[in-house]
Order: structure tokens, then sequence, then C-alpha cells
């Protein structure tokens, strides 16, 4: 039997869901996957798998946001996930993520996701800026964050690969800087 979702938040072509214990299959369809796995400190085992999924549930409830599952609108084909993490509580600062699934990878996707967590995050949460990484092998999420108006900042050892990982910041919009549309 398919679960139907209630998105809170949509793109064009996606749907946001929150993430519950029902989720685990797609948890472990995703993070479990090798590609997508490597990327992000992994291979996972399904105990770290259900360990990250407990963790998004509780960062939704302790902070109302969480890395999202994405869903195709059309077809409800599960995507991924995208959304936020907490990174700097005091000044107001989240972290931006997007983990998609290969079969998804390559069509524009992540790109809407993150536009649309983005305009969630200063226009309904009122953050004050926003934090994201990537894999230093990732030049597509490079791009992606680039093209978003992301700036580097620095590299920063990322403890699940182990590497030096390439850091950007975005500042909420003022009349000076127009909203990411």
């Amino acid at each position: 039997m398919r679960r139907t979702r209630d998105y809170f938040l949509t793109g064009p072509r996606l749907g946001f869901s929150r993430w519950t214990p029902l989720d685990l299959p797609l948890a472990l369809a995703l993070w479990g996957d090798p590609e997508v796995a490597r990327l992000i400190g992994g291979p996972f085992s399904p105990g770290q798998i259900a360990e990250k999924l407990r963790q998004e549930i509780a960062w939704q409830a302790a902070h109302q946001i969480q890395y999202w599952p994405i869903f195709l609108l059309a077809t409800g084909e599960h995507v991924g996930c995208a959304g936020l993490r907490p990174y700097q509580a005091a000044g107001q600062i989240h972290e931006l993520g997007f983990h998609l699934r290969p079969a998804f990878w390559g069509k524009g996707l992540a790109e809407e996701a993150a536009r649309a967590v983005i305009t969630y995050a200063f226009q309904s949460l009122e953050v004050a800026g926003l934090f994201a990484g990537h894999h230093p092998e990732n030049a597509a999420s490079r791009r992606i964050l680039q093209k978003l108006g992301f700036r580097y900042t620095h590299d920063d050892l990322y403890a699940p690969t182990g590497l030096l990982h390439p850091c950007y910041s975005l500042a909420a919009p003022t009349s000076k800087h127009p909203r990411i549309h």
C-alpha cells in the first residue's frame, strides 16, 4: 500500500515531506546507495542509516528543520532529501544540504530543491544566513552552490570523509541583495 504524502513545501516538480519512522525503506535506499554514501562519509550499515533517520526526526522535533525527503510531484517517486540542519544557533545560521538518488542526478532537481529550501529558510524561518559544504570531488554541488549565490569561505575537515571540504555561505537577502528566485 502506497502512503499518501502531505507536502508542506513544493517547487515546480518537487514536494517536500517530513521523515517519519515509516520511511526507513526510503532512507535505506538513499543513504545505502554506494554512490550517495561515498560523498557523505559512507558506506553506512543499516543500523547507521536507521540512526541517521532518527537524527533527522529529532532535528525536526527540536528545531522544526531537517533534510526533508523530497518526491516528484508527478509520480510520487522518492528523489532524495534536501533541507536544513542547525549550524550556528546563536547566529541564526543553518546548514543547507541535499542528497539525491543517482537516478535523479543531472536533471536540475538538486538546484530546484535547494532554491525552495533557501526561500523557505529566509522567508518563513527568517534565518540570518546559510552555510553549505560539499565533497571536494563533487563538482556538481559546487556549481549549484555558486549558481545559487553561495560564496566560498574556506576548507574545513569533514570528519565523516576525513577530507577537507570546500565551505560556502549565503547571507539573508537585504534591500541591496534581492531574494533568490
